[in-house]
């Protein structure tokens, strides 16, 4: 008892107060770091508007008006719709070199089987959408399947992709006059929508369209889950069950697919089918992406701040050619916005807790 008692003296001298951790107040700068890695549109939402209020200052009226607002819109229909399956991809840690060759070669397929074959317009639509689609597949199942770099892979079937779309069409145009006097299906998503002085085409209303129904897919469904874990990591998402190589080749599939429709539109936008056109749409789509915000490491990532890097470039664009400046300078600018967009990325990656 004694014993027991002597044992109770040594507790009562013993410290009784509980485990403590010294808590870190967050400065200024680290606020703000969270918040741009919670916030992943904000970014490039920042970035747009005081853009809009620069060039609003600099260039005045001639930029604040219905009609210029609306005409940013209509350059950046396809650069978005691109951009769209650009996001897609990019969110796995991939890349698509391709997405410009597809358009294109979707848009010729389209008016090679109404003029050449003389097919029906709706199934020649669908034909080029279809034409899209298994360009995407076959880009998900060489990477998917064949463990084939995503870069390596997508660089081969861009060249693979533009060669097939001058052999198929010859290197020859369809006229937009013929296009509106046989086939004016074709041309549907060009047909203009006024109100007022804004002007906003049919393909706009599809580019807005899509990126909202994407956004919902992205982050209200488990297949958006999926995707952004597989995108984060690739191994863990095999682990917890998810099919990586499945998932890469829908996400590749529906790329294409949605490289299809940008076909279309671009028929509408330019008004002929033509193998030289849409170009620069890779880099263009590439450029979107970076600048608003999306990870080229994968799994993280907004599509609407996709939408926020193509107004910033189409604003860019047409405020500096209001002010008369040198084209030169619009690459030059958007070249120094995607270092730093990608500088910037790298530092909100580093939040951690």
């Amino acid at each position: 008892m004694a014993k027991a008692q002597e044992f109770e003296k040594v507790l009562e001298q013993s410290d009784m107060s509980a485990a403590s951790f010294e808590s870190h107040i967050k400065s200024p700068l680290e606020k703000a770091q969270h918040f741009l890695h919670s916030s992943q549109a904000a970014v490039p939402l920042i970035v747009l508007i005081l853009s809009i209020a620069v060039f609003g200052i600099l260039v005045g009226g001639k930029f604040f008006n219905a009609f210029s607002l609306t005409l940013i819109l209509q350059q950046v229909a396809i650069v978005g719709i691109v951009g769209a399956a650009q996001t897609l991809v990019i969110l796995t840690a991939g890349i698509d070199l391709s997405v410009g060759a597809v358009m294109v070669l979707s848009s010729v397929v389209m008016g090679q089987f109404t003029f050449r074959y003389g097919i029906p317009v709706p199934i020649s639509i669908l034909c080029g959408l279809a034409c899209g689609a298994l360009c995407g597949f076959i880009n998900g199942w060489l990477i998917a399947k064949m463990k084939l770099p995503p870069c390596i892979v997508t660089l081969g079937t861009w060249q693979v992709f533009n060669a097939t779309k001058y052999l198929y069409s010859k290197n020859e145009t369809i006229r937009g006059q013929d296009i509106e006097a046989q086939a004016p299906l074709l041309q549907l998503l060009g047909i203009q929508i006024k109100f007022g002085g804004a002007v906003i085409t049919l393909g706009v209303i599809f580019m807005v369209l899509l990126v909202v129904f994407l956004w919902y897919i992205l982050n209200y469904t488990a297949w958006g889950r999926r995707l952004y874990a597989v995108g984060d990591d690739p191994e863990a998402a095999q682990l917890t069950g998810i099919r990586v190589d499945r998932m890469l080749i829908a996400v590749y599939t529906l790329s294409g697919l949605i490289c299809g429709f940008a076909g279309w539109v671009l028929i509408g936008r330019i008004g002929s089918v033509s193998p030289t056109s849409g170009e620069f749409s890779n880099i263009e789509s590439i450029t979107a992406v970076v600048i608003g915000g999306i990870s080229l490491f994968g799994g993280r990532g907004s599509i609407l701040g996709m939408i926020f890097g193509g107004l910033i470039v189409g604003v860019f664009s047409l405020g500096l050619r209001l002010l008369g400046t040198d084209p030169q300078w619009t690459y030059f600018l958007i070249g120094v916005l995607i270092i730093g967009a990608v500088a910037i990325d790298q530092w909100i990656r580093k939040v951690s807790g």
